[in-house]
This record gives C-alpha cells, structure tokens and sequence, in this order.
C-alpha cells in the first residue's frame, strides 16, 4: 500500500505542475493584455493628457508669478521701513553729536560761524561810521604786501 501512495503522488504532482504552468501562462496574457490596453489607451488620450496638463502648468506658473511678486513687494516694504527706521536713528545721532560738538566748542571760547558773521557786519559798520566822521576822507589804502626776501645761500647750498 505505501507503494501505491507513492504512485498516486507522482501521478497527482504532473497535472498539478500542469495546473501550475497553465495558470502563469495565463496571468501572463493577461499582464500582456494589460499592457497593450494601456499603450493604445495612452496613444488616443495622450495628447488630450499633454494638453491639459500644458494648460494647468500655465495656469500654475501665473499663480506662482504672483506669489513671487507679492513677496517681493512684501520684502522690499519690509526693507523700505528698515532702512527709513534707520535713516532715522542716523539722523537723531547726528543731531546729538552735533549738539554736543557745539557745546564743547561754545565752552572752550570758540567762535562758531554765526559769532563771525556778527563780528564782521560790526567791523563793517563801524568803518562805515569812522569814514562818515572823517568828513569823506580818502579810503584807506589797501596795505602793500611785503616781497619775500631772498634767502642767503650758505657755502653748502651753493655746491
């Protein structure tokens, strides 16, 4: 009986590889089918597929312009205030150090330039006063300048 079993075995195992290799073979026109289904499917839709997508890239790149713009007009804000901000602060600096510089100079008897200013119009006025009671004196004469002497040359410099 156990040579028996080993017979039916055998005999089961061939229609059963049989099975087996009928099934792949199958699967594999099917796979194959498939296949071809989708190529001819691709060929007819594809440049409907390429079209739309053409259409909706363009349509993407307009939005995506437009994000870039607004952030650049954001950012370019954003510098704008930064930069008056410290503009600002410059200017506000500035104006101290100048108040201080102004002060320094006022304690150390310096004249400022307005202080000149007023010296002047009062040196003017007051010649202006002394020619009027001169009773029309000639003006004063402009001073002559002085030609620079001629250096002597020593026994060295003469070589």
């Amino acid at each position: 009986m156990a040579a028996k079993k080993r017979k039916s075995s055998r005999r089961s195992a061939k229609p059963r590889a049989e099975q087996f290799a009928g099934s792949v073979v199958e699967s594999g026109q099917k796979i194959w089918l498939a296949g071809l289904g989708a190529y001819e499917r691709a060929r007819k839709e594809g440049p409907k597929m390429f079209n739309l997508l053409v259409s909706q890239g363009k349509s993407l790149r307009g939005q995506a312009a437009a994000a870039a713009d607004q952030a650049l007009k954001t950012v370019r804000a954003q510098a704008d205030a930064t930069a008056s901000q410290a503009a600002g602060k410059w200017d506000k600096l500035e104006q101290v150090f100048e108040d201080r510089v102004a002060k320094a100079v006022h304690k150390l008897g310096v004249m400022t330039g307005k202080d000149v200013d007023a010296l002047a119009r009062q040196v003017a006025d007051l010649n202006a006063t002394v020619r009027s009671m001169m009773g029309g004196a000639k003006k004063a004469a402009p001073s002559k300048k002085r030609k620079a002497s001629k250096k002597k040359r020593t026994a060295k410099a003469k070589k």
